[in-house]
């Protein structure tokens, strides 16, 4: 090896030590502010109360919910889209040129800015489908935010399993669906598990779609009487104490919240990939 080839490959590693020590800075000092600024200001009357105009109490107890509601929302209604166009498209399709629009589509539907899906999710779910400002607009323009995600991990999880696998099943006179339900999916499960705590992420983290189409309200209330209802989730909660009430401890709370909750969905998602890969070694 050359003198210049050895000065070479010495200068890159050192960039890229550099670049990933500078990363890890940013990341770590990220982390550490917000939870150093917010978990002074985590109160129980803080989780435990709905604001109160009057008696100047601020409570975040109705956002906790009502993000609740939006990911169960959202979730209940992505999954089988998701999971169901992926296998059509893995499984059944037979057009690969079809499929390849639909995995574009489904591409540029990702890098789509969120706060594009806000406006049209105003326009179509709040005026058009007459749902009005409501937590069911938000989880539905949520669900075209997530469809995308879910479907291609669980195209991706489905093109792991061993296509011997099929074979074999279909060897032994198993029908299509069979093999798909007994076969296929038990084998790629958590790709789909990871694809679903990835979208509760992102769902976790949503703003701009939700300023638009779920509304600012703080009102309590139960599961369908909430969807039916405008509700601001924590991120929007957030939003509304920073920008407009100028509580920077009560945002700060919330952004420690997040923070928390944001590590512990990256942390199950890869808890549980590392559970399956070791249920298939085994």
């Amino acid at each position: 090896m050359s003198v210049k080839r050895k000065i070479y490959i010495n200068v890159m590693r050192i960039f890229m030590w550099v670049c990933i020590g500078l990363t890890a800075v940013l990341t770590l000092f990220l982390i550490g502010y917000v939870l150093i600024q917010g978990i002074p200001n985590i109160t129980w009357e803080l989780l435990s109360t709905k604001p109160s105009y009057l008696s100047g109490r601020i409570g975040i107890l109705p956002d906790i919910l009502n993000t609740l509601y939006v990911i169960l929302a959202t979730l209940i209604i992505v999954i089988p889209l998701g999971v169901g166009a992926a296998i059509y498209l893995t499984e059944y399709a037979k057009n690969k040129k079809v499929v390849g629009i639909i995995e574009y589509a489904s591409e540029t539907l990702s890098g789509i800015p969120s706060i594009i899906y806000g406006l049209v999710g105003m326009l179509f779910f709040c005026r058009f489908c007459g749902l009005q400002t409501s937590l069911l607009s938000g989880s539905l323009t949520l669900v075209i935010m997530n469809l995308p995600t879910v479907m291609r991990t669980t195209q991706e999880s489905l093109k792991t399993v061993p296509q011997s696998y099929r074979e074999g099943a279909f060897g032994l006179g198993a029908g299509k669906w069979r093999v798909i339900r007994t076969v296929v999916l038990p084998g790629c499960v958590d790709g789909v598990i990871t694809g679903c705590i990835l979208s509760v992420g992102r769902i976790l983290g949503e703003s701009a779609a939700l300023l638009f189409t779920a509304g600012f309200a703080h009102a309590l209330s139960g599961l369908f009487e909430g969807l039916g209802n405008s509700g601001a989730t924590l991120t929007v909660a957030l939003y509304f104490y920073a920008k407009e009430e100028g509580e920077f401890g009560v945002a700060f709370a919330i952004a420690a919240i997040l923070m928390v909750l944001t590590v512990i969905i990256n942390l199950a998602a890869t808890l549980t990939q590392r559970h399956f890969q070791k249920r298939r070694r085994i």
